[in-house]
């Protein structure tokens, strides 16, 4: 792929996200390595193997098995047509973008804060989390967090990921992203079995992540918000968070907005933090108004992260795959 097709691919791909969002049907390439993840563990658990030899084999299957299933397609529509390869090669890399996906999931919980259990229940396509305790206060900190941290692994990473190392690096990315939702926990079964799946997630978004400080503090400066302390509340609170990299782009937005995030956080009925993220005397009883400024800031990160990735598009041709 040439430098011309290759910036296509991008531009193309992240034109075609932010006009139609991202595809919800039963064959996304996103679901169908969900169920490989699970055939494959079922396959190695059902042998015994559980250990983190048996992670890593896991971890092979997986991202081997969807860089594989691209590129025999690809090779075999090219038998037939090149144009048809492109298409394919559009299709997925559209696809495995989420940028428009995740705005309009902030903006219908926004829609939805008047009616509380509707609002909780877009609230639980974002977080983890009991949603269920949440107030409004806690539904707009919730959903400013779920948006600053998937603007990281949702956006960045894949974006980026496509920019440099071109559609294998993106395929890559999303399903090492969606393993470590699947088998990444530190649970009893995914403790050693899932060991690689949580750290290679961690690596992927090491470096997108401390570039999203910058991003936020660019977008704040732009809509004359709070850039400097986005920069000092990443550096102060991001190691709240016991991931090594969301808590950047969340301590980050929370300076940006000038406001205290996290507070009580329920999981399975536990209280499982208390600890409010930014300075004392920021205000946590948040509103409509905070999270629409915090989706203003998540559209310009978004938009300032493509046309950064247009600039370092050409380094692909120094790759040597």
């Amino acid at each position: 792929m040439d430098m011309n097709e290759h910036l296509a691919l991008v531009i193309g791909a992240f034109l075609l996200d932010v006009a139609f969002g991202d595809p919800a049907y039963r064959f996304h390439p996103v679901r169908l390595i969900g169920n490989w993840i699970l055939v494959s563990e079922r396959l190695l658990f059902a042998r015994g193997r559980s250990d983190r030899r048996a992670g890593v084999i896991h971890w092979l299957m997986v991202v081997l098995g969807a860089l594989a299933a691209w590129l025999a397609i690809h090779l075999a529509l090219l038998l037939v047509s090149p144009a048809l390869a492109t298409v394919w090669d559009l299709y997925i890399a559209y696809s495995l973008l989420s940028f428009r996906g995740l705005l309009a999931q902030g903006q219908r919980v926004l829609r939805s804060l008047e009616d509380l259990p509707k609002a909780r229940e877009h609230m639980r396509m974002l977080v983890g989390r009991d949603t269920e305790p949440l107030q409004r206060d806690g539904i707009v900190r919730a959903a400013i967090e779920s948006l600053s941290e998937n603007l990281t692994d949702g956006v960045l990473t894949p974006l980026l990921a496509l920019c440099l190392f071109g559609l294998p690096g993106l395929i890559v990315v999303k399903a090492v992203s969606t393993l470590d939702s699947m088998v990444g926990y530190k649970s009893e079964r995914y403790r050693d079995f899932g060991w690689l799946s949580a750290r290679s997630d961690d690596w992927t978004n090491w470096l997108p992540a401390r570039l999203s400080v910058a991003l936020i503090a660019l977008s704040a400066a732009f809509l004359r918000l709070h850039p400097l302390l986005a920069i000092r509340s990443a550096l102060r609170y991001h190691a709240i968070l016991p991931s090594p990299n969301s808590g950047w782009s969340e301590a980050a937005c929370a300076g940006a907005l000038r406001v205290r995030l996290l507070g009580p956080v329920w999981s399975e009925g536990q209280l499982v933090n208390e600890t409010y993220m930014g300075d004392p005397d920021w205000p946590a009883d948040l509103g409509p108004d905070h999270l629409r400024a915090a989706l203003d800031i998540i559209l310009i990160c978004g938009l300032l992260a493509f046309v950064l990735g247009v600039v370092v598009a050409p380094l692909r041709m120094l790759m040597p795959w």
